[in-house]
């Protein structure tokens, strides 16, 4: 198992990670009848692509020899309804100014960052949008 999830009430989760004993708490949003004061499900879906996308470009850059440390995104999801859905999940990927990325370098990220597994299992009607920040 990955995750045990209790429901607390009042539209409040606590998911707990067996392996490390993390925990996160969601909130039904506030347009869905919550009260938004923590991250809902949806949000964790969106905030997990931007994740993954990070981490697969940071075995891009061990792999490789360059440096992303600082990198950094900025995370929109854009809701749909009927049914209710995530539409869109904007992403821009800003990159440290410190460092310069060549053209192969570059392919080399969007590349990793376009092919991550939760990029991959997101469903097709899902729209993507990532933005690399140079």
């Amino acid at each position: 198992m990955t995750a045990s999830v209790v429901y607390q009430g009042d539209l409040r989760t606590v998911a707990t990670h067996l392996q490390s004993g993390t925990v996160i708490e969601t909130d039904a949003p506030t347009d869905n009848n919550g009260k938004g004061e923590r991250f809902s499900p949806t949000d964790l879906v969106a905030t997990a692509l931007a994740s993954c996308m990070l981490t697969i470009v940071g075995i891009a850059a061990r792999t490789h020899g360059f440096n992303i440390d600082g990198t950094r995104c900025e995370v929109e999801k854009i809701m749909v309804s009927n049914p209710r859905r995530i539409g869109e999940i904007k992403i821009n990927i800003h990159f440290p100014k410190d460092e310069e990325y060549d053209g192969k370098t570059q392919a080399i990220i969007e590349r990793a960052a376009l092919t991550c597994p939760v990029f991959e299992s997101l469903h097709p009607e899902c729209k993507k949008t990532v933005v690399f920040l140079w």
